[in-house]
């Protein structure tokens, strides 16, 4: 499972990109700021159609005053087919997105081709907000099973419009209003509960994965606990909204729910966000990551395209070795903007300049 070649234009710095991608380890070298990372997006953006850096597409249109899209597209071989991806990205209105052809929406796409991206900003999921624990979870639902993808869509669909309406209710609690905040309470209890499930069940299964990638990583086995933390789990969303409904009203927004679960980390008998070392957040941080990549290649039978975005630079030797031994793929593409682990082989070498990329080896 892999990407054979890759085609942009007005893509983040690219005027104009055609690329052949090759098996094995792709090594893409250049400074900061030469385009390294919108290679690694722009695949992710094929596989996903969505970025692991912005939420708003319209960033990932070159800036110039006469651009008005991007396209980005993407030769893949899964097992014995090759597919053809195809996504115009616009400013304005909607993307169009086409697989062989034909017009796909995003759950027909996600988990075609599987990806697992590693980068230094991962260092978030340990040490960030409980949104940034969520959306790894989320996301790897979405490639193992595309229907939870809507699911979490229709959710934050439903949260959306009960906000608009406590806003606009100005905190008093008319005859409407309370018709109307049955209703959404119903919708959104019915949808948020299927969507915890998965992701409680999700955490149980990626514990045991992520306490053994950290011991391949860092070099020692410490006791991981993760635990997927619900406040209204005892008595389920529908009552917990009843009963915050009056400080939901007085706030304008809804104060209980998904949106406000997280991920619990304990390391060693010690919350890994406040009493963890540097180099033992960083090594959990790519144990998560690596935990998510060996369930989604159980789940999809095949090793998922592996995108490593510097991710050496902040790593001391040791645990750069245990990356290495962790990290399995059929594709892989890996950049650097400074010198690599000398254990590091690869099959091609590129160097990414200006928006240009050229092979080297």
């Amino acid at each position: 499972m892999r990407f054979t070649k890759l085609w942009l234009s007005d893509f983040r710095s690219y005027c104009q990109l055609d690329l052949d991608l090759p098996t094995g380890t792709s090594l893409f070298v250049g400074a900061n700021g030469e385009g390294k990372t919108n290679l690694l997006e722009a695949i992710f953006y094929l596989a996903t159609m969505g970025s692991f850096r912005v939420s708003t597409v319209s960033a990932l249109v070159r800036t110039d005053s006469t651009v008005s899209e991007a396209v980005v597209r993407g030769e893949a071989l899964a097992g014995e087919r090759k597919l053809l991806i195809e996504a115009a990205i616009r400013h304005h209105g909607r993307s169009h997105f086409q697989m062989n052809r034909q017009r796909v929406r995003r759950r027909e796409l996600l988990g075609r081709i599987p990806v697992s991206v590693f980068m230094p900003e991962d260092l978030t999921l340990v040490k960030g907000s409980p949104n940034d624990r969520r959306r790894y979870l989320d996301d790897a639902l979405g490639q193992m099973e595309p229907r939870l993808d809507a699911v979490r869509s229709e959710v934050e669909n439903i949260l959306r419009q009960r906000n608009a309406l406590l806003r606009g209710a100005g905190g008093r609690l008319s005859a409407d209003v309370g018709t109307t905040l049955e209703v959404w309470d119903d919708k959104l209890a019915e949808a948020a509960e299927e969507l915890v499930d998965a992701r409680r069940m999700l955490a149980m299964r990626l514990g045991p994965r992520a306490a053994a990638a950290y011991g391949e990583i860092a070099g020692e086995m410490l006791p991981l606990e993760m635990s997927y933390e619900c406040a209204w789990q005892g008595e389920g969303l529908g009552e917990a909204l009843k009963r915050a409904r009056s400080e939901d009203l007085r706030r304008g927004v809804s104060t209980v729910g998904p949106h406000r679960d997280d991920l619990s980390l304990m390391l060693d008998g010690r919350p890994v966000r406040t009493h963890a070392s540097q180099g033992e957040q960083r090594s959990l941080a790519l144990a998560l990551r690596l935990a998510v990549h060996r369930e989604l290649a159980e789940a999809v039978g095949q090793s998922p395209v592996l995108l490593l975005d510097d991710v050496f630079s902040e790593l001391d030797p040791g645990r750069s070795r245990g990356v290495l031994r962790a990290l399995h793929s059929e594709q892989t593409l890996l950049t650097s903007a400074g010198d690599l682990p000398a254990d590091i082989s690869y099959d091609a070498r590129f160097r990414v300049t200006a928006g240009r990329v050229y092979r080297e080896v």
